[in-house]
């Protein structure tokens, strides 16, 4: 997988309350992904992403909200939300990530 592959499939990490329960307590980083990405792919661009290893993958599904402007209706896009569980002693610096 080349790097221009790598960084369509990673979109940005995502850190919230949440998130950083997870990183503490079971070692898992939650990062934002294609749409069109499937767990290989996102399992395949962690590990050369970040040279960690990866055990498992998770992926969410999370639909857009109806907002309105005005008199407008809109709605916002649907994105795609990917739970990585690392191996046990590794782990990954989200702040500092060049993603």
């Amino acid at each position: 997988m080349n790097d221009a592959k790598l960084y369509e499939v990673i979109r940005a990490p995502r850190v919230s309350e949440k998130t950083a329960r997870l990183q503490e307590v079971s070692n898992q980083y939650a990062f934002e992904v294609s749409t069109v990405a499937t767990k290989a792919d996102i399992k395949a661009a962690v590990e050369k992403l970040f040279d960690v290893t990866v055990e498992a993958v998770n992926v969410v599904n999370v639909k857009g909200k109806n907002k309105s402007f005005r008199q407008r209706q809109g709605s916002r896009g649907d994105w795609r939300k990917a739970y990585v569980k690392l191996a046990d002693g590794q782990s990954i610096d989200v702040m500092n990530a060049k993603v």
